[in-house]
């Protein structure tokens, strides 16, 4: 999905009374990703996070959801500041190299300016689009940035049994 508004961990059965294996992310990942967030704020950023274990890439996508606004306000209502969309040639270039070097979609993030970290029903309607997530087993961060500093950070994972995202602690 190129869409990710407002809205790896590998996961054994991924039920709510199932077995979660969560992959953290780095501190140097987690630093870089509050490093794109304060540096785009007011304006939402957007990434991908793949690899595995200590071996984590964090891409650093733009978000072009000012652009889609511009051209088609009543299509895309939100400006960057409450949404965002990757261009889906980045996106594709990105899950094409990660497929390609037998890597793994660890995690999707995004911001959150002048808002909590919480994933809000565009980030579910964003990710569900076919009745679950495309990287089911991928988390979503959401990093809430308050007056340019970093307020807090969560983490979301779809549960299938639930079939809804969860919060899910010790992620970072």
């Amino acid at each position: 999905m190129s869409r990710f508004n407002r809205s790896s961990g590998s996961s054994g059965s991924s039920g709510s009374s199932g077995y979660f294996r969560i992959m953290k992310l780095h501190k140097g990942i987690i630093k870089k990703i509050y490093e794109h967030s304060i540096k785009e704020y007011p304006d939402e950023c957007c990434g991908i996070v793949t690899g595995s274990g200590n071996n984590q890439t964090v891409h650093l996508c733009n978000n072009i959801q000012n652009r889609m606004h511009s051209e088609d306000p009543a299509r895309y209502p939100r400006d960057a500041r409450t949404a965002y969309f990757i261009e889906r040639g980045e996106f594709d270039g990105i899950i094409s190299s990660t497929k390609e070097n037998a890597r793994e979609v660890t995690a999707f993030y995004h911001s959150h300016p002048e808002h909590e970290a919480y994933f809000s029903e565009e980030d579910f309607a964003a990710q569900t689009v076919f009745g679950e997530p495309e990287f089911p087993d991928a988390l979503h961060v959401v990093v809430s940035v308050m007056n340019k500093k970093i307020n807090a950070v969560k983490c979301f994972k779809w549960d299938r049994d639930l079939q809804s995202f969860i919060i899910i602690e010790n992620c970072i």
